[in-house]
């Protein structure tokens, strides 16, 4: 039997099969990183008419995020998740939401505190993930999870423009929407940083 030139005998993981960063759900989430400008241009480019641009690009706002899912569910089920996939998926939904945020703000339909609350979490966060990466690739946790889906229910509703259809009263379902949105990105990111806390005290304890 001929042996492989490649791989070593004996991996350093054990025995496990190396993944390639080139698979199907790194390659969703790098589109979704692409379609990010593009939405963003749409928005913008509707100026605040409530026309076929913003419908659309509310629509492929929703469509980009749904994918967050669609490639997580891809890279366990076909043993594809790697480091690299860890690092770009919530650096690719940061970009859809910083973005959608600022366009928001931009057009004066959502208060730039609220941009600013939760861009300063979400970067802060990101440059933390980048500074501890020798470190290993900090995944995202459970609550950082649930943050991300309110994230994007309240983004698409103030997205969406439901008043034109509903009447003003779908404000105050924004307003509810976003307000959770706020509240868990600010609590998400202190019990990051805590956890995070945590944890080097107890490596240096056990070192």
């Amino acid at each position: 039997m001929s042996v492989p030139d490649a791989p070593p005998p004996i991996p350093a993981d054990g025995g496990a099969k190396r993944v390639s960063n080139w698979n199907l759900p790194n390659v969703i989430t790098v589109v979704r990183i692409l379609l990010a400008p593009l939405f963003v241009w749409m928005l913008l480019a509707d100026g605040g008419d409530d026309g076929w641009l913003r419908w659309a690009a509310a629509a492929l706002f929703i469509l980009a995020i749904a994918t967050d899912g669609v490639d997580g569910a891809l890279a366990r089920r076909n043993g594809q998740v790697t480091e690299l996939g860890k690092l770009l998926d919530p650096i690719a939904d940061k970009v859809l939401t910083g973005g959608a945020l600022i366009a928001l703000s931009i057009l004066n339909e959502l208060p730039w505190w609220v941009t600013v609350v939760i861009l300063v979490r979400e970067i802060g966060i990101t440059v933390y993930r980048f500074v501890v990466i020798r470190q290993g690739v900090i995944a995202a946790s459970r609550g950082g999870k649930i943050k991300t889906i309110v994230q994007s229910v309240a983004i698409s509703f103030a997205l969406v423009p439901l008043w034109t259809v509903f009447g003003d009263w779908i404000f105050w379902v924004n307003g509810v929407l976003m307000t959770a949105a706020v509240i868990l990105t600010v609590w998400t990111g202190i019990d990051y940083l805590w956890q995070a806390w945590k944890g080097r005290r107890a490596k240096r304890a056990v070192a």
